[in-house]
C-alpha cells in the first residue's frame, strides 16, 4: 500500500543487520515519512551510533537493540543531517558526544520541536527534547572504533539538505549515507538541491567504491542504488524543464506527470516538493537556496487528495 493512502497501518518491526564484523544497520520498515535507518559500530570501549530516530519509542527501541549486541555505552553519536527523523532522539543518548556538521546543529535548532498536522498524520512523538550536536566540523572528522577508521565527511554542497554528511568505513567498504540515498522510497530534495544531489552522488559517493550501503531509508543496498537515485534526480530535472516551459505550476505538472519506473516508489507526493526545488534551480537559485517550503508542503497535501501525508512513525 502506498504511503499516500488514507489508512495508517503499522509497519513491520525494525531489524538489526550485521553488514560487516561489528558494524550494524538498524533497518526500520517501511522507510516512509519519519521512519529512518540508523546504525552503529561496536568497539571494545564503546559504540559509535550513526543517527537517532524520530520518536521516543523508536529511539528507545534502537538503544535496546544496541544492548543486545554489546553492554558498552554509546560514546559517540554522529548525525548525518538535521532532519528530525535522524536527530529528535538525540536527547536519549545520555553521555554521548554528539557530532555533526555545523549546519546540522543550526538546522536542528531552527527546526525546533517536532510537529505533524496539518502536513502529516498524527504522530506520538513522546517526550522529545531538542539536543543538537555540541561537537561540530566544517569539512569532516575521523572517528575511531578501536583501530577501525571511520571518516565522517560533509559532502561539499547541498543535496538532500544543505548539511549532509556520510560515515565511510574504508577498510570495510561500508557506507552510511544518510538521506542522500533512499531505497524503495521517493528521494526528497526539496530542502537541498537536485543538481547538487547528482553532483554529490556521481563525484563524491560513487568514487568511494562502497560495497555495502546503509541508506537513510529502506533496505541495505549495494552501489547499484546510486545510479537509481541519480536517474530519479535527472528525471525530475527533465520533467521540470518541460513543465516550466509549458507554464505549469509544480502541482499542475506533478498531476500530469507519468512517474514511469519511479511509480513503484513510496511517497509519490514528494514529486511536488522536488519540482519546487527544480523550478527554483531553473530560475538560477543556488543549491540549497531558500524556497517557499510551506507552499510546497501545502501542494504536497493537495496532491495527496487534500489529506495529511501518511506517517506511521
Amino acid at each position: 500500500m502506498s504511503s499516500s493512502a488514507h489508512e495508517v497501518t503499522s509497519p513491520a518491526p525494525p531489524r538489526l543487520e550485521e553488514v560487516s564484523d561489528g558494524i550494524f544497520g538498524y533497518i526500520q520498515p517501511d522507510g516512509t515519512w519519519w521512519i529512518n535507518n540508523t546504525g552503529f559500530l561496536a568497539g571494545s570501549r564503546g559504540v559509535v551510533s550513526v543517527d537517532a530516530c524520530s520518536t521516543e519509542r523508536r529511539t528507545r527501541a534502537y538503544l535496546d537493540a544496541i544492548g543486545t549486541v554489546t553492554a558498552r555505552p554509546v560514546r559517540t553519536l554522529v548525525n548525518t543531517h538535521h532532519h528530525g527523523d535522524h536527530t529528535f532522539g538525540n536527547y536519549l543518548f545520555g553521555g554521548a558526544t554528539i557530532v555533526a556538521h555545523e549546519g546540522t546543529r543550526e538546522g536542528a535548532i531552527a527546526w525546533g520541536r517536532p510537529f505533524d498536522e496539518p502536513f502529516w498524520t498524527k504522530v506520538e512523538w513522546g517526550g522529545v527534547e531538542i539536543e543538537p550536536a555540541f561537537l561540530t566540523y566544517t569539512e569532516g572528522v575521523t572517528v575511531w572504533v578501536d583501530d577501525l577508521r571511520c571518516e565522517v565527511r560533509h559532502v561539499g554542497t547541498a543535496a538532500h539538505t544543505t548539511n549532509d554528511s556520510i560515515v565511510w568505513v574504508p577498510d570495510r567498504r561500508v557506507l552510511f549515507c544518510g538521506d542522500l540515498l533512499f531505497n524503495g522510497g521517493t528521494p526528497f530534495l526539496m530542502q537541498g538541491s537536485i543538481a547538487g544531489a547528482v553532483t554529490v552522488l556521481e563525484e563524491v559517493i560513487a568514487p568511494l567504491g562502497a560495497e555495502t550501503i546503509v541508506p537513510g531509508h529502506g533496505p541495505v543496498a549495494g552501489p547499484e542504488l546510486i545510479d537509481h537515485v541519480v536517474g530519479y534526480a535527472r528525471f525530475v530535472q527533465a520533467t521540470a524543464a518541460e513543465g516550466k516551459a509549458a507554464g505549469l505550476s509544480p502541482l499542475e505538472l506533478a498531476r500530469e506527470t507519468d512517474l514511469g519506473p519511479y511509480a513503484e516508489l513510496s511517497d509519490h507526493e514528494r514529486i511536488v516538493g522536488n519540482l519546487y526545488r527544480a523550478y527554483a534551480e531553473l530560475d538560477g537559485a543556488e543549491p540549497g537556496a531558500q524556497i517557499d517550503l510551506v507552499s510546497a508542503l501545502n501542494d504536497m497535501v493537495a496532491f495527496n487528495g487534500g489529506r495529511p501525508l501518511t506517517c506511521r512513525a
